[in-house]
């Protein structure tokens, strides 16, 4: 009798250690015709194997920018149980830009190791990594949220790392109680930033990120340059829609100028900041929309639908799903208008499986993606990013596949502790 020969553990290619290789991906549909949440998605060069990101999550954890291994650790726990895509926190591209002292960076080339350690565990899991690069803005420097009573700011000032003396905005609106009073930016100040988030991307490139996201929401640098609320400027950066969306429009064009063509960039925004009962005038839906339709043509992939923190008199309560039914018409806006190159993600308190699945859930033969919402319209998105509920489990894709009877593809090493069937999940 001829001897059989012994499978081999095959190790992950281009690794400079040993892990098994994992193929397909963890989070890959094993299942015939799986719901629109487990099929593939490209964008330019990228495949994702399912329509579930991380979100970016600001831990304050870093070491004066410089990621440690809490965060390779917090990090590759969503990914190498089937993510698509993990999202490093936002990154400030100047020291100045952190919200807090303990913020995430990518100003200096010695952060890029760091970062680098991460894409390369990811990478040999099969998955991939972004990374979200951001200002804070007149939001920064403050001091770590868990601190302070729940709702509450307080400026981090220089004996606890903070630069209270150096916090810049649009304008020098103070954004509210607890927080430092800004100096309005000079032309200077402004190619500074516009220079340190190409430079951000160029390391982020080097450091193996897959994808790139600028951070245009939630009341931070760019966020308050959108607001007629925010930015009273009366130069070119100021006044006119088109004056106001003029830094984000330098900034994406600076990042996609040194990024390789075939790299996803995705840009998120406060697609409202909840003013319309408190201002005359404010940002919000329309104005959102009408930004979405240039973005395509700036080299933007992906639109990321989040809403609000750019001031404390904002009028919102948040619910499950509750910025979903905003991703729907905006991408219902721009099929009218033709534009289907735009891909738009939903994001905001997205916790159960089977709301998921019918947020990216293919409609009637258009190809687009359906849910009604609150209000009983139709919702329309591409991909569904997670933040709080991977902190609750970290094996979510897992979890929403076995609750939905869906098959998909385990960790090589975790294949034994798959799910009990009938099991209360």
């Amino acid at each position: 009798m001829g001897s059989v020969s012994a499978p081999r553990n095959e190790p992950a290619p281009n690794t400079p250690y040993f892990t098994p290789i994992q193929n397909p991906p963890a989070g890959t549909a094993l299942s015939e015709n799986p719901p629109t949440l487990f099929t593939p998605l490209k964008i330019r060069d990228v495949t994702f194997q399912n329509r579930i990101w991380v979100a970016p999550m600001c831990m304050y954890s870093a070491d004066n920018g410089h990621l440690t291994d809490f965060h390779l650790i917090h990090l590759s726990a969503f990914a190498y149980r089937g993510a698509s895509l993990t999202i490093i926190e936002a990154a400030s591209v100047l020291p100045n830009g952190r919200i807090s002292p303990e913020d995430a960076g990518l100003w200096s080339d010695s952060q890029i190791a760091p970062i680098q350690r991460i894409s390369t565990f990811l990478h040999s899991q099969n998955q991939k990594l972004g990374i979200q690069l951001a200002h804070a803005g007149r939001k920064a420097s403050t001091c770590a949220p868990w601190l302070l009573e729940r709702g509450k700011a307080i400026t981090a000032t220089e004996e606890v790392g903070g630069w209270p003396d150096d916090v810049m905005g649009a304008s020098a609106i103070r954004w509210g109680e607890g927080y430092a009073v800004p100096r309005e930016m000079s032309r200077s100040d402004i190619q500074g930033v516009v220079e340190g988030f190409r430079e951000a991307a160029r390391r982020a490139v080097q450091a193996g990120v897959d994808v790139i996201e600028i951070h245009g929401a939630h009341g931070y640098l760019i966020s308050s340059f959108l607001s007629p609320i925010s930015n009273r400027r009366t130069d070119e950066y100021g006044g006119s829609f088109e004056n106001r969306i003029r830094l984000l429009v330098d900034v994406v064009k600076a990042v996609r100028e040194v990024i390789p063509e075939g790299m996803p960039l995705l840009v998120r925004v406060s697609s409202t900041e909840w003013m319309e009962k408190q201002a005359q005038e404010s940002w919000d839906v329309e104005s959102t929309i009408r930004l979405a339709k240039l973005l395509p043509g700036l080299g933007v992939d992906l639109l990321d639908v989040s809403s609000g923190g750019n001031n404390e008199k904002q009028a919102v309560t948040p619910f499950n799903n509750y910025q979903v039914g905003i991703a729907g018409r905006i991408r219902e806006e721009l099929y009218k208008a033709g534009i289907k190159d735009l891909l738009i993600g939903a994001v905001g308190m997205i916790t159960e499986a089977e709301a998921a699945k019918e947020i990216v859930e293919k409609g009637k033969g258009d190809g687009l993606v359906e849910i009604e919402d609150e209000n009983g319209g139709i919702a329309k998105a591409d991909v569904v990013l997670v933040a709080r509920q991977f902190l609750r489990e970290p094996e979510w894709v897992l979890r929403v596949a076995y609750r939905l009877g869906i098959k998909v593809q385990w960790p090589s090493q975790y294949d034994r502790g798959r799910f009990v069937k009938g099991s209360k999940i």
